[in-house]
């Protein structure tokens, strides 16, 4: 069992050697007494970015899955960092398989029984997870996926360390609350609690399994639900060559172009049909077997849109064809993304020269570099500080990754002639029509974007209504004029209502018997009577003076 204490020391002692001692000091005073001994590590060659991408390796796999799961916020993060964190390598010494076998006869007690034999060599060993080959009695092969023992405790102990880290460097170093580093850990905590769950993988492949079954060429391991439980999750062992593999994809007698044009369909249908799609496809997560069949591995992340999320993808991707800046404005909110009324005319303009960069609505969505674009926009949101969903920028990563797979495939794959077809098919089939995006004259699209931004204006008053960020300023010069009339009428309310109390008090001592009260206290009273009597005939002369010289 890992204590806070000594893992807090092993991660000053990895940060100190890469050179972010006086950082760490800052953020924690006195506290790098407990820093272990260095190693001495050369970091005078390296950019702040490598360095931080070393350390992240060397701190073990919590911190490699949050640098991974970071390299997908471009909208926050500098190009040069994300170019850094999408080289991390979730790879992992092999466990001994003694400790393989402890765990699998923990989650199983009666593996003996069902399995022949277990392969002591691993298949793939990574930072969570540890795979062997299997057979079963009646000769089925299999794959079991072990956890490793212990990363439960140690993943627990280093977000608490993780937590800790950004709430400090968010007050010692304020300009940091920009990137909200806090969310961002709060972000990770939530999916890699997730990913420590094997039973939601295999959740999420049979339901995967079950939305392609009728499409040939994509499988899904199957799941073996009697013998998997959190820590352990047996499925169906497929032999395959990487996606990215072309040279292997071409000797076995199959066409990489078909592969990649099929690969990419299949995630055109978990995105814009299923609303559920797979998360990390990268090249050693989807294998393509000798029968052509493309195979889907690893569903630890996974993505849902709900069905007005992908219109709203299905529009952007229309404004990047049409130059439509105000249907790009609209996605983009319809994500939930705030835009600041102070940024929205500025955020018009840069997306009007991204789009005139790369062609826009002068030329066909194929003509465009997709890639670029999408780097473009990021950069856009980053420029205005806009807080991007996970899940938007998770479409986006696999978009991008799907994309550069087709083009290691087919340095000719066109993502334009391989997208647009499908996305005119789901404009006859949905609310929106290829015709009003495509042939719709200006006057009509303006009339529909001001009738459309009307509910969105409402919606977001009455966000900010909910959220008690909505300002209401009133100006008004004569303001303290107001207020003295106030004061005015306050102060002849007072005196009108001693008045009265007098008149009250001293007509119900003069009904008493002379004999019954000493002679002065009727004297007092008659006074305050004439007092009240002579006050309120001065009020209302003064009164009638008043209303009659306005009136004049």
């Amino acid at each position: 069992m890992v204590t806070r204490i000594r893992r807090y020391a092993q991660i000053v002692d990895v940060l100190s050697q890469y050179g972010f001692g006086i950082g760490l000091e800052k953020v924690f005073p006195g506290k790098t007494r407990f820093k272990l001994p260095t190693t001495g590590k050369t970091v005078d060659t390296l950019t702040v970015y490598e360095r931080i991408r070393l350390a992240l390796e060397d701190l073990g796999p919590t911190f490699v899955k949050f640098g991974q799961i970071m390299s997908t916020r471009t909208e926050l993060l500098p190009p040069e960092m994300i170019d850094q964190l999408k080289k991390l390598q979730d790879h992992a010494k092999p466990i001994p398989f003694s400790e393989v076998m402890e765990v699998i006869r923990e989650t199983c007690p009666n593996c003996e029984e069902w399995f022949l034999e277990i392969d002591e060599t691993p298949v793939a060993s990574a930072s969570i997870g540890q795979v062997h080959r299997a057979v079963m009695r009646d000769g089925t092969v299999v794959a079991f996926k072990i956890q490793r023992p212990g990363i439960g405790e140690l993943i627990e102990t280093d977000i608490g360390i993780l937590q800790s880290m950004a709430e400090r460097i968010e007050t010692v170093f304020p300009e940091t609350r920009l990137y909200n580093p806090t969310g961002m850990v709060d972000d990770f905590a939530h999916q890699i609690v997730k990913e420590l769950d094997f039973t939601r993988d295999a959740r999420n492949a049979d339901r995967m399994a079950r939305n392609f079954r009728d499409v040939p060429g994509i499988r899904f391991p199957k799941i073996y639900w009697e013998f998997s439980s959190p820590r352990l999750l047996v499925m169906e062992f497929i032999e395959g060559v990487r996606i990215d593999d072309r040279e292997a994809i071409m000797a076995m007698g199959l066409d990489p172009h078909e592969i990649g044009v099929r690969g990419f369909h299949a995630y055109l249908k978990m995105i814009f049909e299923d609303g559920f799609f797979h998360g990390d496809p990268h090249p050693g997560n989807l294998l393509v077997t000798k029968e052509g069949d493309i195979i889907f591995l690893d569903f630890g992340i996974v993505g849902i849109l709900r069905p007005e999320k992908r219109q709203n993808f299905i529009n952007l991707l229309f404004a990047l064809s049409t130059d439509d800046i105000e249907l790009m404005i609209r996605s983009l909110e319809g994500f939930g993304i705030v835009i600041a009324e102070v940024d929205r005319e500025p955020l018009r303009d840069d997306l009007y020269i991204m789009m005139h960069d790369f062609g826009g609505g002068e030329v066909d969505v194929g003509q465009m570099n997709f890639g670029l674009v999408v780097t473009e926009l990021t950069e856009s949101m980053r420029r205005y500080r806009l807080k991007v969903p996970m899940n938007l920028m998770l479409l986006l990563k696999v978009f991008m990754m799907v994309l550069d797979i087709g083009i290691r495939l087919d340095p000719k794959f066109n993502f334009g002639k391989e997208v647009t077809p499908y996305l005119m098919k789901l404009a006859d089939t949905n609310t929106l029509s290829a015709g009003y995006i495509k042939r719709a004259s200006m006057s009509l699209l303006e009339g529909a974007d001001a009738l459309l931004d009307m509910p969105r204006n409402l919606n977001l008053m009455l966000r900010r209504l909910s959220t008690g960020s909505f300002k209401l300023e009133v100006e008004d010069a004569n303001i303290q004029k107001i207020q003295m009339a106030a004061d005015k009428v306050s102060d002849k309310l007072m005196i009108g209502m001693v008045v009265a109390a007098l008149v009250i008090g001293s007509s119900l001592v003069l009904q008493q018997s002379p004999v019954e009260l000493p002679w002065w206290i009727s004297y007092l009273a008659l006074a305050g009577y004439t007092a009240a009597v002579l006050t309120g005939f001065y009020a209302i002369y003064h009164v009638i003076f008043l209303k009659f010289r306005m009136e004049r």
